[in-house]
């Protein structure tokens, strides 16, 4: 189905972790949300391993790391980065970050003390209140879909990914967004991850984004159904120094609306940030 492939393992807590370490140059980190994997970075980070080390995977509960029957919720998630980023010797890298994977950079950098080169936030996770009408049912009633028919299940998941996406996208290039959460294990962690979204995770740490240390930017698909672009906005207030990027004609997967959008303002914004000095408080 795709040649996308993790060809790296770390284990977390007894659970298998997949990752791939492409390319040379200044560390570069891509962290994919939810209900995705790292493939929403096929067309975008392969464009980077020309310049950089670039460094992507599979979160706890998703894609080809491991589906267990175990907490793979925003509070675990940045452990496993924290863990990551030490067993790759990275001490500052660029990190691009998606949806959920947004909240667990800026929780990695808010309650585990990383720094970051840089910080691309596209879409996050990252204020209250978050959660569609139909992650709203599902936190209710996770043991009845986890135990839906398949056909149903084929049916639910691609309809669920469209709604992130502006334009048409062909069921062949839908499919391994689907693929993962597919099979009895794959249904079950589809739900269960789900099933264990939290607001709690965010509220956490929603009083210290005035204490981000790191230059950051937020890109914005304008026509994300998902999260409205208000909470975009509401977040560049907070993270001082921040930048808003909205992006036209894009929904909440702007890797598939709008990707030479991100390409170009992640090329732009760590090309203009790469002698920024590290310290405890942004310089």
């Amino acid at each position: 189905m795709t040649d996308w492939q993790l060809d790296q393992v770390y284990d977390f807590n007894g659970h298998s972790i997949r990752y791939a370490i492409q390319g040379d140059g200044p560390p570069l980190v891509f962290v994919h949300g939810t209900p995705f994997s790292s493939y929403v970075w096929h067309r975008i980070a392969p464009l980077f391993f020309s310049t950089h080390r670039v460094h992507y995977f599979d979160l706890l509960g998703y894609g080809q790391s491991a589906q267990p029957d175990a907490d793979v919720s925003l509070g675990v998630q940045n452990p496993l980065l924290a863990q990551l980023l030490a067993h790759w010797g990275l001490d500052c890298p660029d990190v691009v970050a998606h949806d959920f994977g947004g909240a667990t950079a800026l929780r990695t950098h808010l309650l585990n003390g990383k720094n970051y080169r840089s910080l691309t936030l596209i879409d996050p996770v990252a204020l209250s209140p978050w959660g569609s009408p139909f992650v709203q049912h599902v936190r209710q009633h996770e043991a009845a879909f986890s135990g839906l028919p398949d056909y149903i299940q084929r049916a639910i998941v691609p309809t669920y990914i469209r709604g992130a996406i502006e334009r048409d996208i062909p069921d062949r290039e839908l499919a391994p967004y689907v693929q993962p959460w597919l099979g009895e294990t794959g249904q079950a962690a589809f739900y269960r991850q789900i099933a264990q979204m939290d607001e709690r995770y965010t509220r956490e740490v929603e009083g210290l984004y005035t204490s981000v240390r790191c230059p950051t930017q937020i890109l914005w698909g304008e026509n994300d159904q998902w999260i409205p672009i208000e909470r975009g906005q509401a977040l560049q207030r907070l993270i001082p120094g921040a930048q808003l990027l909205p992006v036209p004609n894009a929904g909440h997967l702007v890797q598939e609306d709008a990707p030479e959008a991100i390409v170009a303002a992640v090329l732009r914004y760590i090309g203009a940030n790469a002698d920024t000095p590290v310290s405890g408080t942004r310089g």
